[in-house]
């Protein structure tokens, strides 16, 4: 079991990158995430005549387009040489050797939807994450093998797909046309109980909750649609439907103190799922456009500042260099109000609105700026300043892996290498906000040599070890070169 915990954090944020965030997750029963709340919380009363109608109309068009996932992930024993690493710090807790350290198998649960006829079904990224076997079981109990398309960590969300067709399907409804205050059932599979239908209506949108920030680092991407609709674990990758049984967002989260549903859960926004499953089945993975700023909250103090007649929108706290923003001629100081026609609530809702764009889409915003409103038309780029799209085994895609971990590298120089009396290694040169600042104390000018004992000297090898051992431990051997003798940072990835 994986456990991951914080709640909100304001400041500056990354914007169209994403904000970073941690979770928990439960692999027993594939979880939605929880996080601890000092805020008294209990279900909602209803009051007055319910639309039965409409409940009843929406549970018989959802329900059959709802499927059953689990997972496994088989039992692995390392020995030898290659025994797990962390070994050395924290023992096996099973009671195994060195030499003899075996991983029980884990089985997970969880939900997901069915959006085309021929088998495609959207879930949550923490579902399948690291299942060497996923089974999907139908609404009239039909099994299928699924093999996944595309994981999305920074929205949580992943494809897989099943050989089946003429499946019953859900349609896309428009997640900004939601209301709050309006009615909506939840669909899944909590504690393993098949095809469960809850109500609820919608208590908030564009809400941060911060509980991607473990997985996705800066590129963690949240505007979650809150509910009071009961969801537990299992519901993780279900469908939150209007009562027209449209999909209007995927079931993802919880705020609870004791992991089980109390009183909030939030689902991702369908606009949002609509656009990362096209993506992942049109190519693999997500293109994501970048916007290349940082932002804050638009609070009381500083909209008095700025003039703003609400207190909403992005503030624009830093412009990147080289970015679509700088290119757009977005300027430090703006208040981003408006994408396309669309308001902008807060940065949450920025980022969510941004992320819908590939790079070389064009977008336009309304800027509030010395008191005025202007628009800027910005051509949206890569997460490396192109405009162009991504191939599934391109490098910027195997460098997210170190944009989670939040470190830059270098290869270090022949010359350094015999300096330092090693074969070779990568210079850690920058440390931003992510697993690694997070978890370790590890310095600028680390060089790193070895990644779970398997030497290393490109930066390819890095991206390549931490890739396989994502869901795993990590242990990062090498040394200063100021200092005498080898470090070791080992921590959860």
């Amino acid at each position: 079991m994986k456990k991951y915990s914080t709640y909100l954090v304001a400041g500056l944020i990354s914007a169209a990158v994403a904000l970073g965030v941690s979770h928990y997750q439960q692999r027993e029963s594939a979880a939605a995430f929880s996080q601890s709340s000092t805020v008294p919380v209990q279900l909602a009363s209803y009051n007055g005549n319910l639309p039965n109608d409409g409940f009843v109309q929406a549970a018989k068009v959802s329900t059959p387009a709802v499927v059953h996932i689990n997972t496994t992930i088989k039992a692995k024993k390392t020995s030898g040489r290659n025994m797990n690493p962390l070994y050395y710090f924290f023992g096996d807790p099973f009671g195994g050797t060195p030499f003899d350290m075996p991983q029980r198998e884990q089985q997970g649960s969880g939900s997901g939807v069915i959006i085309s006829a021929d088998g495609y079904i959207v879930t949550n990224n923490h579902v399948v994450e690291g299942a060497d076997e996923i089974k999907v079981n139908l609404y009239d109990n039909r099994e299928y093998s699924a093999k996944i398309i595309g994981t999305d960590p920074s929205t949580d969300l992943a494809v897989v797909k099943i050989d089946a067709k003429d499946l019953q399907f859900l349609s896309f409804a428009n997640s900004d046309d939601v209301q709050i205050g309006q009615w909506v059932l939840a669909v899944g599979n909590p504690f393993n109980l098949s095809s469960t239908v809850t109500a609820g209506i919608v208590s908030a949108k564009a809400r941060n909750i911060n509980i991607l920030r473990e997985k996705a680092g800066n590129l963690a991407i949240e505007s979650f649609i809150q509910t009071d609709a009961a969801v537990n674990p299992g519901n993780s990758g279900g469908a939150l439907v209007d009562l027209n049984g449209q999909l209007i967002g995927i079931n993802s989260a919880i705020a609870t103190p004791t992991g089980s549903y109390a009183g909030y859960s939030f689902a991702i926004p369908s606009n949002l799922v609509n656009k990362v499953v096209k993506d992942m089945m049109d190519f693999g993975m997500v293109q994501r456009g970048f916007l290349g700023v940082n932002i804050r909250e638009v609070d009381d103090e500083l909209a008095k500042d700025l003039k703003l007649d609400k207190i909403q929108g992005a503030y624009i706290a830093e412009v990147n260099k080289g970015s679509a923003a700088e290119d757009g001629g977005v300027k430090r100081g703006d208040v981003i109000m408006k994408v396309g026609n669309s308001d902008i609530r807060n940065s949450a809702d920025l980022q969510e609105h941004i992320a819908r764009y590939r790079p070389g889409d064009k977008v336009t915003l309304e800027i509030r700026r010395d008191g005025k409103t202007i628009e800027k038309t910005v051509t949206l780029k890569s997460k490396d300043n192109t405009t162009s799209l991504l191939a599934k085994n391109d490098k910027e895609n195997q460098g997210a892996v170190l944009d989670i971990l939040g470190i830059e590298v270098a290869e270090i120089s022949t010359l350094e290498a015999k300096k330092m009396g090693v074969a070779g290694g990568l210079k850690v040169t920058k440390i931003k906000d992510g697993v690694v600042s997070q978890n370790t104390n590890i310095q600028e000018g680390f060089i790193i040599t070895a990644v779970n004992n398997r030497a290393i000297s490109k930066k390819e090898d890095l991206e390549k070890l931490l890739g396989e051992a994502k869901g795993s431990g990590i242990l990062l051997e090498g040394k200063y070169a100021q200092e005498n003798g080898r470090k070791y940072y080992a921590f959860g990835f």
